[in-house]
């Protein structure tokens, strides 16, 4: 399972999951830290002008540890509305053009599924996830106009 941070330039940090395991509040949390310094190292300067944080609203993101996590970390926390996988980025555009990319491929294992993923990442121009930020703003607005009701891309 890969946990993916991105934002309107890119890649921020990609952390995979052992097979088998799940996530848990520790495990989220401690990204929380990798992200943080994952910026400091490759968006200089962007701490100190603000972080909007948004996740979608999973257990472990929602934890009391974790939500004491992001402000500590300099986030500030977007909230996401209860059943709304469709203003997740990730889930409306980043995994779908990535599934779309690796339908009908085999992989041997794990290590080559996450070859295959970051190659796929790597290969993306800043255009693209600038696009994904755009398409985020386009559901929120659509969102809030229809009062919360469910919203598809």
């Amino acid at each position: 399972m890969a946990t993916v941070f991105w934002d309107a330039e890119g890649i921020v940090l990609i952390d995979y999951l052992e097979h088998g395991s799940t996530i848990t509040e520790i495990y989220y949390t401690d990204l929380i830290e990798k992200v943080r310094a994952a910026l400091k190292e490759k968006r200089r300067g962007k701490l100190r002008r603000g972080v909007l944080f948004h996740q979608d609203n999973s257990p472990p993101h929602t934890s009391s540890q974790a939500l004491a996590a992001i402000p500590s970390a300099g986030f500030e926390l977007l909230i996401h509305p209860p059943y709304s996988p469709d203003l997740a980025p990730s889930d409306f555009y980043l995994f779908p053009e990535l599934k779309e990319f690796a339908k009908g491929r085999k992989s041997a294992d794990d290590n080559e599924v996450v070859c295959v993923t970051n190659s796929w990442l790597d290969g993306q121009d800043q255009q693209f996830f600038y696009n994904g930020i755009r398409a985020l703003e386009k559901c929120w607005t659509k969102c809030i106009s229809t009062e919360g009701d469910y919203v598809e891309k």
